[in-house]
């Protein structure tokens, strides 16, 4: 394994580290995903929660990976990061980052890199983090652990970053212990420990969870401004495309296991081609609607890892789905816009691509059905 470069001082708030265009495997994309399948062994088969997966990820931007509950994007990221137990999980395809086989890494060599190369925000503070040592002890742990720092330097370091994550008297809460600070604290400290050591790529999975909504914003936001000011790439992990939306640089809806529509987030949100993608964003409440409104649904559920339909895996679901939908699977394909690829044999606005997009994400595409509602 070659030696990962050492990453800026985590007490400053910009991370220039990624400046550095000599280190090697700074010359291609930051994070590249090939062909990528994670799958449980069991006595029926392997059940596939993530099934040929490829993507790429250059520095400084964010790729947000949308889906419902189940749709595999917990363990595409877990993937990615390694953190998955050996037992029992069988893995193919290739995960590279600057350069680097990270899935051919034994556990000692990605300790090396987790932290200071690239880390993640899970999805609930409280089962992250430790709920008998103080806070500010959760940080340090982590810069000691990185870099050769005393401990009052570390101290010092902690509450800094708490400070830049804009927790309110840095000194007295890095005392405390995590039932002692609200659920947006809670976050903001797992935060700070994800961004310790100034990492290249930062992985939030689902990081607004059980959080209240003015809260929720505020984290995000938070990211957002984290990630700008460091340079650093970012992958936002979550189930509401409206998170997504004006945060990331580039989108990927997952469906059972697959990838079905991916590109720029402005040609995704402006004309979906998937009637899955179209389906989500419909199921978005909008202010404008009269109250009165029925809320949009999408009928029946996701397909069980081991009974996938043979075709395309939203057919059973799709008004839209013909005869060659459930026998064959689509493959990704590109259309007109740069980067816009899609499962779909029958995409949505197939007759008006070459029209050009329409004004806004809720505009009608020509060939767009109307998505039923869920059946209460």
């Amino acid at each position: 394994m070659r030696n990962t470069p050492v990453a800026a001082d985590p007490v400053s708030l910009t991370d220039d580290a990624a400046a550095d265009d000599s280190a090697p495997g700074d010359t291609g994309p930051l994070l590249q995903v090939d062909g990528l399948r994670t799958g449980f062994r069991s006595s029926e088969g392997t059940a596939w929660a993530v099934d040929d997966v490829s993507f790429q990820l250059e520095q400084g931007r964010t790729l947000g990976i949308v889906g419902e509950s189940g749709s595999g994007k917990t363990m595409l990221a877990r993937s990615i990061m390694g953190l998955l137990p050996r037992a029992n999980i069988e893995c193919s395809g290739q995960v590279l980052f600057r350069g680097l086989r990270l899935d051919q890494m034994q556990p000692s060599e990605l300790r090396r890199i987790w932290g200071t190369e690239m880390s993640m925000v899970f999805q609930d503070p409280m089962t992250s983090l430790n709920p008998v040592v103080r806070v500010g002890r959760q940080i340090t742990e982590v810069l000691r652990a990185h870099r050769r720092m005393t401990r009052s330097a570390a101290d010092d370091a902690a509450v800094e970053l708490m400070r830049s994550v804009r927790i309110p008297e840095p000194e007295r809460r890095a005392r405390e212990y995590p039932h002692q600070l609200s659920g947006g604290m809670r976050q903001r400290i797992g935060i700070a420990i994800a961004l310790a050591c100034g990492p290249r790529l930062l992985i939030a999975d689902e990081p607004t969870t059980a959080l209240d909504v003015t809260v929720q914003s505020q984290i995000l936001d938070l990211l957002q401004q984290q990630q700008s000011e460091r340079f650093m790439a970012m992958i936002l992990v979550t189930h509401d495309l409206g998170v997504v939306a004006g945060r990331a640089d580039d989108i990927a809806v997952m469906y059972a296991g697959q990838i079905v529509e991916q590109g720029p987030a402005r040609s995704v949100f402006r004309t979906p081609r998937m009637p899955y993608t179209d389906a989500l964003l419909r199921s978005i409440p909008r202010v404008d609607d009269p109250s009165h409104t029925r809320l949009a649904a999408i009928a029946g559920r996701p397909p069980a890892l081991l009974d996938r339909p043979p075709g395309c895996r939203f057919a059973p679901r799709c008004p839209s789905a013909q005869d060659r939908c459930r026998q064959d699977a689509p493959p990704l394909v590109g259309g007109v816009d740069p980067g816009h690829r899609y499962r779909c044999w029958f995409p949505l606005g197939a007759e008006a691509e070459q029209a050009g997009p329409p004004g806004n994400a809720h505009d009608t595409v020509s060939g767009r059905v109307p998505m039923p509602s869920a059946t209460t």
